[in-house]
Formats: C-alpha cells, sequence, structure tokens
C-alpha cells in the first residue's frame, strides 16, 4: 500500500508540476486556458475562477493536464439536434450554453441545436418552439460539457495557435523547464535532509555502523591514510585501495588499514565483509555540511543526474532495446523500492524522474514538447505558421507512434516483473 500510495504523490507531483508550466506561460502568452484538472477520469470538483479557467478535480489521481484553447484534442462539439439551455443577457446575447440537462434554470432558453460558430462569428442556431432561430454568444460565454464541466469558449483571437510564436516556444518549453526546476529544488532538499553532500575530495569518511571498520573502532571522520600499501586521499583512492587490497582475499582473511584518530596513527587489521561480490569495508564518504555547500551541491547533484540520464539517452539511441526504457510499471516498481528505503530515497526517485520527464519531453517527436518547439522554431525561421491540416498530421504521426511505444514498453514491464 505505501508503494502504492508513493507512486500516486511522485507521479503525480511531476506531472503537475509539468503542466502548471504550460499553464503559466499560456496565461502571460495570451493563450485561453480553459481547464486545469487535477487527477484524470470524471469530476468530483470543478471551480470556474475569474481568470476564465475552470479548475477542476478528477477521480483517477494520476497526474493532470491542462486544456488550452486550440491546443491539441480541445474541441467543442455540439451534435446536431443536441438539446441546450441558453442563458441570455438583458441584450439578448447568450452568456451560458448547458449541453448536461443536469442544471435547472427556469430562466434559461430550451432550444435543439442545428448549427453554432463559437470560435469566429459567435452565434448559435437552433429550434425554438420550433422555429429557427440565431442568437449571438457573448465572447467569455461558458459552455458546460455533458459531463457538468463548465468551461469558456474558445474564440480565435485566445487560442494556441493565434498566439506569438514565442508566446507558443515558451508555452511549450515551460513543462519541461518547469521539471527541471523541480528536480533541482529537491536534489538541494535532499542535500539539507541527509544534512550534507558528499565529500569525495577528503579522505576523511563515515562509518556505517554496522560495517568492519566500525566494529575495529573506527569513527566518523577518521582519517584512512592508507590500506595496504596504497595511499589514501579521497574517496576515489579509497575505492581502488581496497579493490586492489581484497583481490584474491579469501572470507574471513584481513587487510591493513592505517587511520589517524585525534592526532594518533594506529594500523588495524580489518575484515572486509563481501556484499553481492565486492567487498566493503563499511564506510561512505563525508559530509560537506556549510548552507554553500548543501546548495551547490544539490544542483551539483541535479546536474550530474541530468546528464547521467543524457549518456543513457545517447546509449538507448545507438543499441536501441525496450529493457532499457521502462513505463508506469517500472515506475510503480521503483517507487515501491524507494518507499521501502526511506524518505531521502523518495526524494532521490523524484529527483531523478522529474529531470528524466523533462528530458525526454524535449525530444523531437511530434506528439512531445520538443516536437512543438521545432514547428516553432520552423515557423520562427519561414515567418509563417505551418498549415493547420500538416500539424495536425504531424502530431498524430508522433501521437500514433507514442501510443504504440508505451503499449510496447508497458508490455514489457509487466512481462519483466511477472514471467
Amino acid at each position: 500500500m505505501l508503494g502504492i500510495i508513493t507512486f500516486i504523490i511522485i507521479f503525480g507531483i511531476i506531472v503537475i508540476v509539468h503542466e502548471f508550466g504550460h499553464f503559466y506561460f499560456a496565461k502571460k502568452s495570451g493563450i485561453l486556458v480553459r481547464e486545469f484538472s487535477i487527477g484524470m477520469g470524471p469530476k468530483i470538483f470543478a471551480h470556474r475562477g475569474q481568470d476564465g479557467t475552470t479548475y477542476t478535480l478528477r477521480i483517477l489521481p494520476l497526474g493532470g493536464y491542462v486544456r488550452m484553447a486550440g491546443w491539441g484534442d480541445d474541441t467543442t462539439e455540439i451534435k446536431t439536434g443536441s438539446p441546450a439551455s441558453l442563458t441570455l443577457n438583458s441584450e439578448g446575447v447568450v452568456t451560458c450554453i448547458d449541453l448536461s440537462q443536469k442544471t435547472s434554470n427556469m430562466n434559461s432558453l430550451p432550444m435543439n441545436v442545428t448549427s453554432y460558430d463559437l470560435e469566429d462569428k459567435l452565434v448559435i442556431t437552433g429550434l425554438v418552439m420550433d422555429e429557427t432561430k440565431t442568437y449571438p454568444v457573448d465572447h467569455d460565454a461558458t459552455i458546460i460539457e455533458e459531463d457538468g464541466t463548465e468551461l469558456r469558449i474558445a474564440p480565435l483571437d485566445v487560442q494556441y495557435q493565434n498566439a506569438s510564436v514565442w508566446g507558443r516556444l515558451i508555452t511549450n518549453f515551460a513543462g519541461p523547464m518547469n521539471n527541471f526546476i523541480l528536480g533541482a529544488v529537491v536534489f538541494v532538499l535532499l542535500a539539507f535532509v541527509a544534512g550534507g553532500v558528499s565529500d569525495y575530495s577528503s579522505n576523511h569518511f563515515r562509518v556505517t555502523s554496522d560495517g568492519a571498520m566500525y566494529q575495529a573502532g573506527v569513527r566518523d571522520n577518521d582519517q584512512i591514510l592508507k590500506i595496504g600499501s596504497q595511499k589514501v586521499t579521497n574517496w576515489e583512492s579509497l575505492v581502488e585501495a581496497v579493490d586492489s587490497s581484497t583481490d584474491g582475499l579469501k572470507e574471513g582473511q584481513t587487510i591493513a588499514v592505517t587511520v589517524k584518530s585525534h592526532n594518533k596513527t594506529k594500523t588495524l587489521n580489518i575484515t572486509p565483509k563481501k556484499q553481492n561480490g565486492s567487498y566493503m569495508i563499511g564506510v561512505q564518504p563525508a559530509l560537506k555540511t556549510s548552507l554553500t555547500d548543501k546548495i551547490f551541491g544539490g544542483l551539483k547533484q541535479a546536474w550530474d543526474s541530468a546528464f547521467l540520464i543524457l549518456n543513457s539517452l545517447r546509449g538507448l539511441i545507438t543499441n536501441f532495446s525496450l529493457n532499457k526504457l521502462g513505463g508506469p510499471v517500472a515506475m510503480y516498481q521503483m517507487s515501491n523500492q524507494a518507499a521501502s528505503a526511506g524518505f531521502e530515497t523518495v526524494l532521490q526517485l523524484l529527483g531523478m524522474l522529474s529531470i528524466n520527464l523533462g528530458i525526454m519531453n524535449l525530444i523531437p517527436i511530434p506528439a512531445l514538447d520538443g516536437g512543438k518547439i521545432v514547428i516553432n522554431i520552423l515557423e520562427a525561421i519561414r515567418r509563417k505558421p505551418l498549415r493547420q491540416e500538416t500539424e495536425t498530421y504531424i502530431t498524430l504521426a508522433g501521437a500514433a507512434f507514442m501510443v504504440i511505444l508505451m503499449i510496447a514498453v508497458t508490455w514489457n514491464d509487466i512481462m519483466r516483473a511477472f514471467f
């Protein structure tokens, strides 16, 4: 159960932060954000703000989405003959179109809609008491969809495609950007939670309570000067010295470790413990604990994680394998393991996955943010937009590719996990 909760929290935070980036910069670019949803599926709660955005909470706690006017699959469809209730102002202009039949307004006008234009001409036509009538629709009118969600209509001037090319570009980039910011913040927070960041440049070390060095009387921040005949000056030299000294070592045999503690130097005979095929003496890098060390150390961890992900991506491109990819099943497994390991591991996973989502979304596949950014750059170079039909076909092709890939990855995850 803890693993499921951890998965929902991690996935939810990453996706909501990503979508908030799109939301914020879309509004700054003059694009109407019709809905900002937390969760998926049937609506539990909705509130329409003064900014024109409807904020919804949905039943499935898996991420969220933003619904921008004219973006992606955002459409308002009214089937011919559909019953609707129109709310008109004192001037006879429609301010609300109710398609849900779930609300009762004694002052509304019932209509069977025959045609409408809610983007350009802003009119709606239909049968009222067996008479065909046409009413103007207010620019800021709302429409109540069949599930009861009330949204602003989407006139052309507030649609995504009519924003400036730079506005669209920053709107598309803002999602991945927010994931990078979240990853950096999480790694800095992790440094504070851990009490500092690892100091790989020192030969002062922390000692694990169940390790061989602790049992020999060594304590945190004692210096390890030599292992066998090899000098130890930092973490890298310690790892090399342990590997060299334990090469061919039989279980139960000891190695000589020279330690400096309280200005006294002594040589100890340590019995390394074998774990996963390697010998361990039970030490970890010391911590740098100043405020600046924690902040810049956390940022460096985020930077290093990004390059680790980029190197993995490069390996995936040069030698593709589904086993190098993970979907929701793999993410759940990682969340479950992190929950068992403790809060610090959960934070580390959150930071890594957030940065990973940011990088993966910048891959120039049409359905992803990276593909949209490429289109925006092409439009900036050409100084004119792509034809709407062309962009739609490109996006659909990218979406189909992503759906097929996600199905393949998820199936592969299930086969690896359960068979």
